[in-house]
């Protein structure tokens, strides 16, 4: 702890975003960087506390006093070394982590300002590519096990990673076109550009990770019932398996007038948007698009955020947001104390380019016009009562009812948990394949503790 007073005397400041004039018309990232004088003085505020929160709330024990303190003092490589000693891929989690450690950090308690580990992190890494620390390091020599990792998502690529360190020989298996799972096509550009996941994939795959994209796996053929069958050739020869294919089942809604065109979910169109973005074309019939239309994004988290972000991008008319749990508070929830996660009302970026925020909005269904085309949904203002003989909150409907004008509806509900069959000695399933959907951050640390 080189500066013990610069939490008193220096306040946070964080990058900020591009001005919204300017970022609403691209798919750039929004976020900005501060000069590397401005970072080592925010690196400072760290207190190097006698019991580090910080460490304990992160899924992947990241050690932020350490890297903090060597930033601080200009120790770049040494910054980079202490952070990936813990985390293999920081430059993600610097762009897209919600900052547990900044939430449990002593200073969030005090004057809820804490010190910038994410964007440290991020900054730190861009300095590490920049001048040079980061090469190609393949294994010496190699086990001679081999190991095939099925999905490139965050837990997979952590999976691989570790692996490959091991002198494993690993194969990586994907069914798009490119690696990257949930990073790729889930994320929007403008929060994680993709160049920052293909140097990644180019620095593993000089480490001697093979990837085989286009390649769907049908894992029922790793199931514990069909051990006495052959594997498909593309499975043969491996002597583990990683399921790493995280929740591909999206959370439905299944109201009348579902059917109607101009209702899709929200990866159909965060995924679409990217392949656009990469040089794939989408058939103009298929094409989902929010130009000159009134948007309705049915889900209040983040996924439903990047709607939001997406959507004015393409240049809708408006987008409203609605919400069916109830309102979170402003600032402070006593319900989640620190250092606990704490829910509270949240405004991202693209909440901040336009948007209508409602709660407490249950969709009944769905309208159409004269000639079937969609043109509203039908909301209900509900209530969480709790029963008197306790138990979980039930929803009560109020009978106020009204339509919002809508031409195109995207639905942000979340993730189903996928569910998996007993599989053959050898398998193990990782990060939202075994957990359900969840952060970035706990896919990776999943990926990476299931292969130490």
């Amino acid at each position: 702890m080189g500066n013990p007073r610069a939490f008193l005397t220096i306040p946070r400041k964080e990058a900020g975003y591009r001005p919204l004039s300017d970022r609403i018309h691209d798919f750039s990232e929004v976020e900005q960087t501060l000069n590397s004088r401005d970072r080592m003085e925010q690196a400072s505020r760290c207190m190097d506390c006698g019991v580090p929160f910080c460490h304990w709330s992160c899924p992947l024990g990241n050690r932020c006093p350490e890297w903090n303190d060597a930033l601080y003092r200009g120790k770049w490589e040494l910054a980079f070394k202490l952070l990936t000693s813990t985390n293999p891929f920081p430059e993600f989690t610097g762009r897209v982590c919600p900052a547990l450690c900044e939430k449990s950090c002593v200073l969030y308690l005090t004057d809820k300002e804490p010190t910038t580990n994410r964007e440290n992190e991020a900054a730190i890494m861009e300095r590490a590519w920049l001048e040079g620390f980061i090469t190609p390091q393949p294994p010496r020599q190699r086990t001679g096990r081999r190991v095939a990792v099925i999905g490139s998502g965050p837990a997979g690529l952590a999976a691989a990673w570790n692996l490959n360190r091991q002198g494993h020989s690993v194969t990586v298996f994907e069914k798009d076109e490119w690696p990257g799972g949930l990073l790729r096509y889930g994320i929007p550009n403008f929060k994680l550009n993709k160049k920052v996941i293909d140097r990644r994939i180019a620095l593993m795959e000089a480490e001697g990770i093979e990837f085989r994209c286009n390649t769907a796996i049908d894992l029922s053929a790793l199931a514990a019932d069909k051990a006495n069958e052959p594997l498909p050739a593309e499975l043969q020869g491996f002597d583990e398996y990683y399921i790493a294919t995280g929740t591909p089942q999206a959370r439905d809604l299944n109201v009348p007038g579902r059917e109607l065109p101009g209702i899709h979910l929200a990866l159909e169109l965060l995924s679409q948007q990217n392949r656009e973005l990469g040089g794939i074309e989408t058939p103009k019939d298929k094409r989902i698009s929010a130009r000159g239309k009134n948007v309705l994004v049915i889900g209040g988290g983040d996924t439903g955020s990047d709607c939001i972000g997406t959507v004015r991008r393409h240049g809708c008319k408006n987008v409203t947001q609605i919400e069916i749990m109830p309102q979170p508070p402003v600032g402070e929830n006593p319900a989640t104390p620190w250092p606990s996660w704490p829910v509270v009302m949240k405004t991202t970026s693209s909440h901040e380019e336009g948007c209508e925020r409602r709660w407490l909005l249950n969709t009944n269904r769905f309208l159409a016009d004269k000639d079937g085309k969609l043109c509203g949904a039908e909301v209900e203002e509900i209530e969480w009562v709790t029963p008197p003989e306790g138990g979980r909150p039930q929803m009560r409907p109020t009978g106020k009812k009204e339509v919002i004008e809508c031409e195109l509806v995207l639905l942000a509900l979340g993730f189903l948990k996928p569910q998996h069959p007993e599989y053959r000695k050898g398998v193990k399933v990782i990060g939202d394949a075994a957990n359900g959907a969840s952060l970035v951050v706990r896919a990776i640390a999943s990926g990476r503790d299931a292969t130490k």
